[in-house]
């Protein structure tokens, strides 16, 4: 029977599959989509410190500019202090004025630049941890793959005699009767269940009194009216 064609050709189907799965989540593989991840991670990183740096970079070199500028006009301004003396203390205040918000602007410079160069040394430290970190697994990486990739040239070889045999099996069945299964595989696997005590073995449901009988008669394809599958009776 063509039913029983299909059964066999299922197991091989099944079997093919589970080990085309075995492959995809070998320990291996797994290994090494983790650690290329955690490769472009660390290079992610990298290029958004040295954007930082950069930024940072930049911003010292004008705070550095500015301070030696503002160094340039409080040193004018205590000459010309110094030499031409105030006459009052309110003539002394109003002078001096100018030369405390210099001193101020100038003392926040120092701070800015005092935290950056704090910064920039955490940033560099960063940076040599993220350099040693990829260098290492860039090295384990290397070393798995070529462990890898010999087991998936000789797995993949294998995969390939399990889906000719496979096609080999599809060959003796019915068009029309594969197309279902296959149909049915998008949505449900494995597609055929066995009958055990009029339940569907596939979602252990009971089958109704007119699933049984149309079984038993043999006439012509039978779903479970709960999961869909095409079920299999061996009487």
């Amino acid at each position: 029977m063509q039913l029983d064609k299909l059964w066999q050709f299922m197991q091989v189907d099944m079997e093919a599959d589970r080990f085309e799965t075995k492959i995809r989540q070998s320990d291996k593989r797994q290994t090494l989509i983790k650690q290329r991840n955690f490769l472009m991670e660390q290079q992610n990183n990298m290029k958004k410190l040295e954007s930082e740096v950069a930024a940072m970079s930049d911003r010292l070199e004008a705070v550095r500019d500015d301070s030696e500028r503002l160094q340039k006009v409080l040193g004018g301004l205590m000459e010309e202090i110094e030499q031409n003396a105030p006459k009052s203390a309110e003539e002394a205040e109003e002078r001096m004025e100018p030369v405390q918000k210099l001193m101020d602007t100038l003392t926040r410079y120092e701070q800015e630049l005092t935290k950056m160069r704090k910064d920039a040394e955490i940033r560099d430290r960063q940076q040599r941890e993220i350099r040693v970190r990829a260098a290492r697994t860039k090295a384990e990486y290397d070393q798995l793959k070529q462990e890898y990739d010999v087991e998936f040239k000789r797995d993949t070889a294998t995969l390939k005699d399990m889906r000719a045999k496979t096609e080999q099996e599809a060959a003796k069945i019915d068009a029309p009767l594969m197309e279902k299964y296959r149909s049915i595989k998008q949505h449900c696997t494995p597609p055929m269940a066995k009958l055990i005590d009029g339940q569907c073995s596939g979602c252990f449901m009971s089958l109704p009194s007119a699933t049984l009988l149309a079984l038993k008669e043999g006439d012509k394809l039978v779903l479970c009216d709960n999961c869909g599958r095409i079920i299999y009776s061996e009487e």
